[in-house]
């Protein structure tokens, strides 16, 4: 008998090893072997404005640089504060709503905690 973990899923016992992941055959969930390092490593994920400040969701930041809205004339000036920010993965960390504009991804490095 093997010692291969449970589904964390489905619990199903019939789980099989494929590269670095487990694989459950009965709902087809995959996770890594080194599963509780995964975790750890995505709440380990940190997002700093300019200043180097810690920012969480909720926030509200101020705008350091004047911003181009891409596919538009408007721009972001310099000093608008941004209420209630929502911290996402990818190239644009923090999901906004500014007003008189609309929805809008911003780089943390663009801002500052207010």
């Amino acid at each position: 008998m093997s010692a291969l973990p449970n589904c964390p899923a489905c619990q199903s016992e019939f789980t099989y090893e494929d590269g670095s992941l487990y694989v459950c055959p009965e709902c087809a969930h995959e996770w890594p072997q080194d599963g509780a390092a995964a975790v750890e490593a995505e709440e380990a994920r940190v997002v700093r404005d300019a200043n180097g400040n810690l920012l969480q969701d909720g926030d509200s930041v101020t705008v350091i640089k004047d911003l181009k809205v891409k596919g538009s004339s408007l721009v972001v000036k310099v000093g608008t504060k941004v209420k209630n920010i929502r911290l996402v993965d990818g190239d644009h960390d923090i999901d906004c709503k500014i007003d008189g504009i609309g929805q809008m991804g911003l780089k943390s490095e663009f801002v500052k905690k207010a």
